[in-house]
């Protein structure tokens, strides 16, 4: 590897940091995007086109959110209670994107 290569490659961690900033983000975005579908279903109007749309994409998401925690976590270094928290972090509304702010804070995805 030349030098002008090795000065403009990302170390590899920042790589599957940056992996997975976009998929802990792109989770919440789909979380948002069925919570907004779920309200127009049971709230304001009976329409599910909301839900059928964005069921499927963030199940998608959901499930490569967790795909990329297990895949991400060894170059990251985590640890397992860390781990369990990015995990966890899965099932509540947008607590992707705040263990995502929270992993950056504390130089998790360093």
């Amino acid at each position: 590897m030349t030098e002008t290569t090795a000065a403009t490659e990302a170390p590899a961690g920042s790589k599957h940091a940056t992996v997975f900033r976009a998929v802990a983000i792109a989770e919440a975005i789909s979380w948002t995007g069925l919570l907004i579908g779920m309200l127009f279903k049971y709230v304001l109007s009976d329409n599910e086109i909301g839900v059928r749309i964005f069921g499927p994409i963030h199940g998608t998401i959901f499930v490569g959110y967790v795909l990329t925690v297990l895949a991400v976590r060894k170059q990251l270094r985590w640890s397992v209670p860390v781990t369990l928290a990015a995990l966890a972090a899965s099932v509540p509304p947008l607590f992707t994107w705040f263990f995502e702010l929270w992993a950056q804070r504390t130089g998790r995805l360093a």
